[in-house]
């Protein structure tokens, strides 16, 4: 895709459709990243996004079970002693 460069005060830049702006998921901020001789352009997002349904659904399908025991039975208390 072709697309201009525009002026914006002092700057310059570019103006992105609003198809490509939903489909990507931009919204207030971008990430930029320089990689070789590419302008990365990518959306900022939270880390833990949607967590809360996502441990909902695992809890529903029984996925949440503990992968490592609270107490390994080999440990003793004489070592706290």
């Amino acid at each position: 895709m072709k697309t201009n460069i525009i002026k914006v005060g002092n700057s310059k830049g570019l103006i992105l459709n609003k198809t490509i702006l939903e489909k990507y998921g931009f919204d207030e901020e971008v990430n930029l990243k320089l990689e070789d001789d590419f302008l990365i352009i990518e959306p900022v997002k939270n880390p833990r996004e949607n967590w809360d349904l996502l441990f909902k659904e695992m809890h529903k399908d029984g996925d949440d079970k503990l992968l490592i025991p609270d107490v390994f039975y080999d440990e003793s208390d004489a070592l706290w002693e």
